[in-house]
């Protein structure tokens, strides 16, 4: 296992959709182990595999409040298949928007469909931070970012800031 760098905004991958996992292989296997790890060491509750520059559809997700319980969740081409009407507002943030946190709102309740590493398709209903980190997760793979749901305005700024400092990294 291996800690993986994360792909920041306004890296241009972010926007990619990502291809369905056809197979799980050892390849597959590890990339979820290091998605896990490096999820951990960010620190975050949720990776998708694009944030780390691989375009598969697959998450890593983790809510759990303690590292003595954790409980890690590898989702291998998750999709929402019902979304309550209900709304809720969370404040999020995201590994690859680092140090920026924003309210935004999505459906309260979610039922979720995936395949875990053992080949086996599971539908799971969600509510609470696993639904608002389920559908955040499963937009990554869509090349939707949760600043996307915020105002233009809102949305401009935070792009201006974080294109301002990669031009500084890259010494521009």
């Amino acid at each position: 296992m291996s800690i993986r760098p994360l792909v920041i905004i306004p890296d241009s991958k972010l926007r990619l959709v990502s291809e369905p996992v056809k197979e799980i292989t050892s390849e597959i296997r590890h990339l979820a182990d290091d998605m896990l790890e490096t999820m951990y060491d960010a620190p975050g509750v949720g990776l998708a595999a694009i944030q780390i520059g691989v375009p598969v559809r697959m998450v890593t997700m983790d809510v759990s409040k303690s590292e003595d319980e954790r409980q890690p969740l590898v989702l291998l081409n998750p999709e929402i298949v019902w979304a309550s009407e209900e709304k809720r507002t969370y404040e999020e943030g995201c590994l690859s928007i680092p140090e920026y946190y924003e309210e935004v709102e999505r459906p309260d309740r979610v039922r979720f469909r995936y395949m875990n590493l053992q080949g086996e398709t599971i539908e799971q209903d969600a509510d609470g931070l696993l639904a608002t980190c389920v559908q955040h997760e499963i937009d990554h793979l869509n090349g939707v970012l949760f600043i996307d749901y915020l105002s233009k305005l809102k949305r401009d700024r935070v792009m201006t800031k974080f294109k301002k400092a990669a031009k500084r990294e890259a010494g521009v």
